[in-house]
C-alpha cells in the first residue's frame, strides 16, 4: 500500500541512523516497501538488515545526483497507491502508517499528515506542533499558515503520507536545499488533506544533519522564498480556475 523514498549516500555516520530508520519501517502494522536511492553510493555498503529485506530495493545512480534528483528518480520506481518521502538519519513512530492510512482509505482526501517529534542524542523526544491547525484543510489551505518565507514552515514534509498521482504532480523541487518545502506544498496545494493530532515522524538532532552545515544558511532564505512563491501562485491559480 504504501513506499517510503529515502535518498543516501551511505555515509559512515549516517549508516546506523539509517538502520533504525529501516527498524522503525518493520515494526509497521501496514504493507510497505522503500525504494533507497542510493546517491553515488556503493551498493555492496547498505547496511546489512537492508540488503536482506525484500521490501527494500536499491535504485543505485551511477554518481551523485544531490538529494533532491535522487529522490525523484527514486519516485519513478513507485508501485504502491501512496508514498511518504524520508530522510535516512530520522525514523517513523510505531504507528505512523497505519493511521494515516486509514485516514486516507476511509475519507478519500488526497494526504494525510501529522506532528513530529524532534530525537535527541540522549533518546528523548520533543513534539513539534507545525503551525498548520489539526484537521481537514482544503487545496492550498496549507499556505495559509504560512505568511512569509522565513516563518516556519506551515507542515512536516516527510509527516506526509500522499496518493502518489499527487506526488508524481508535485514531487521534490530543483533546489539544492528546501526542496522538500517544495513538496509539501505542492501536494498540499493539489488536493484536500488532513492533520492529525498525533506525531508520526521522528527527527534525529545530530551535528550530522545538513541543517548543521557551515554554509546552509547561505541559500536557506532564498530557497525558502522560491517555495512560498511556488504555494502561493499554485493556490492562486486553482483559485482562479474555481471562480472562472
Amino acid at each position: 500500500m504504501i513506499t517510503v523514498v529515502i535518498a543516501t549516500s551511505l555515509r559512515e555516520d549516517r549508516l546506523d541512523y539509517l538502520t533504525a530508520m529501516h527498524a522503525s519501517l518493520t515494526r509497521q502494522s501496514v504493507p510497505w516497501e522503500a525504494v533507497i536511492a542510493l546517491d553515488g553510493a556503493d551498493p555492496r555498503r547498505l547496511p546489512a538488515s537492508l540488503a536482506a529485506d525484500p521490501r527494500v530495493r536499491p535504485l543505485a545512480l551511477p554518481r551523485p545526483v544531490g538529494a533532491a534528483c535522487a529522490r525523484n528518480l527514486a519516485l519513478t520506481h513507485v508501485r504502491t497507491p501512496y508514498v511518504n518521502w524520508a530522510d535516512d538519519d530520522h525514523e517513523f513512530t510505531d504507528d505512523a502508517m497505519a493511521v494515516r492510512l486509514s485516514v486516507l482509505e476511509s475519507t478519500g482526501v488526497g494526504w494525510c499528515a501529522g506532528w513530529s517529534e524532534d530525537l535527541h542524542p540522549d533518546g528523548s523526544t520533543r513534539l513539534w506542533r507545525c503551525p498548520t491547525p489539526p484537521g481537514r484543510h482544503e487545496a492550498g489551505g496549507v499556505m495559509n499558515y504560512w505568511a512569509r518565507p522565513q516563518d516556519t514552515i506551515p507542515i512536516g514534509p516527510t509527516t506526509i503520507l500522499a496518493r502518489t498521482d499527487l506526488v508524481r504532480a508535485a514531487p521534490m523541487g530543483g533546489l539544492v536545499q528546501g526542496e522538500d518545502y517544495m513538496a509539501a506544498v505542492g501536494v498540499t496545494g493539489l488536493a484536500p488533506g488532513i492533520l492529525l493530532r498525533l506525531p508520526v515522524y521522528r527527527y534525529r538532532k545530530h551535528s550530522g544533519q545538513m541543517t548543521q552545515g557551515v554554509r546552509y544558511d547561505e541559500l536557506e532564505l532564498a530557497a525558502r522564498r522560491h517555495a512560498h512563491a511556488y504555494g502561493n501562485a499554485l493556490r492562486d491559480v486553482f483559485a482562479a480556475a474555481r471562480t472562472a
